[in-house]
């Protein structure tokens, strides 16, 4: 049984009693769970028709945290209900309604957003900082022209869910695992990773975050960065044109185009980048492999700046290939976002 001690008060793990009570959960911790531009909207109503499967999705996150808005329609699962076949075919059932009813879907999202001022009134200050007509016209982008995505949230990860799911779709599946700790005063913890918080501190500027103002949309993000050390470089990024055992979130998967190495002290700059040619499943984890389509070619070198506010990297960032090629340093690239996973203090 996990424990945690926390306040010098140790907590056990507590299995949520059904997926209610997941869901119960997720409600009470949205804000934590997406942060403050994306919103949670608790409303299950059936979605295809036509012949076409119907089924209920467990809800909607709508992210306003970009240029672009996104849609993640959500499925709480517990991982005692065999996930990855029940999982794989509720995905796989949400989109093809997608695709069958968008005009339903479209109904259900603004009867949900008139059931939630505040969703309702962040999208109202949405488009009026960006080139939508209103709300009506940024829910038919989200549903007629963004591309599918889904939000498993989970209460245990199975080490090759996420893995198995990225290999059945084309479209990005993403997983957030949420668990529950309770003391001896019934006082409760939770630990989870906050929804794509990384990912977003890659291209959301702290003053335009201040200023509510949308900054580069995260699909523009074609390219990972990783650090090497001399070794795994020289053996693994170079000799065997690949690199491996990474976690890439799953929304992100369909879109990666590059791979770009960071080698560590002494070098401490981006010198190589090579075309991904497939990310495929790193033995059975949830981490993967990018094989090249092509041996890596010199770039830069990108470097880190000496008192700069990008610090070394220690894990896995996120940036596009043409930011990349304009850049001189490493304070070019992220300089300019929210501190994220991806540096240390």
């Amino acid at each position: 049984m996990s424990v945690i001690l926390l306040g010098g008060q140790q907590y056990r793990h507590i299995a949520y009693e059904n997926e209610a009570d997941l869901e119960r959960t997720v409600v009470q911790l949205q804000q934590q769970l997406f942060g403050p531009d994306r919103f949670y909207l608790d409303i299950k109503r059936r979605i295809g028709g036509g012949g076409a499967t119907r089924n209920v999705p467990d809800g909607y996150v709508i992210d306003l945290s970009g240029a672009k808005p996104r849609l993640f329609v959500v499925e709480n699962e517990l991982a005692a209900h065999d996930p990855l076949r029940h999982i794989a075919v509720q995905i796989l059932q949400f989109s093809l309604s997608f695709e069958s009813e968008p005009v339903v879907v479209k109904r259900i999202l603004m009867d949900a957003l008139n059931e939630n001022q505040r969703a309702k009134h962040a999208c109202e200050r949405y488009v009026s900082t960006t080139g939508y007509r209103g709300v009506d016209h940024l829910l038919e982008y989200l549903v007629f022209d963004s591309p599918f995505s889904a939000l498993v949230i989970i209460d245990e990860i199975p080490g090759n869910l996420e893995n198995v799911l990225s290999q059945k779709f084309r479209f990005g599946v993403e997983v957030l695992e949420l668990v529950r700790f309770e003391n001896d005063k019934s006082e409760r913890a939770y630990e989870f990773e906050p929804f794509l918080a990384d990912v977003t501190g890659d291209v959301l500027s702290a003053a335009t975050r201040e200023a509510h103002q949308p900054n580069v949309d995260t699909s523009e993000l074609d390219t990972v960065v990783v650090p090497a050390r001399e070794d795994g470089f020289q053996e693994t990024f170079l000799g065997e044109n690949r690199w491996y055992a990474v976690r890439i979130h799953g929304m992100m998967r369909p879109q990666i185009r590059y791979l770009a190495a960071y080698q560590v002290a002494p070098v401490s700059a981006i010198t190589h980048v090579a075309p991904v040619k497939a990310i495929l499943p790193w033995k059975d984890t949830d981490k993967v492999v990018l094989n090249f389509a092509a041996p890596a070619q010199a770039i830069g070198p990108i470097s880190l700046v000496k008192g700069g506010r990008v610090k070394a990297l220690q894990n896995l960032r996120y940036t596009s290939y043409s930011r990349l090629k304009q850049a001189k340093t490493l304070d070019d690239l992220w300089g300019d976002t929210i501190a994220s996973a991806g540096s240390t203090s």
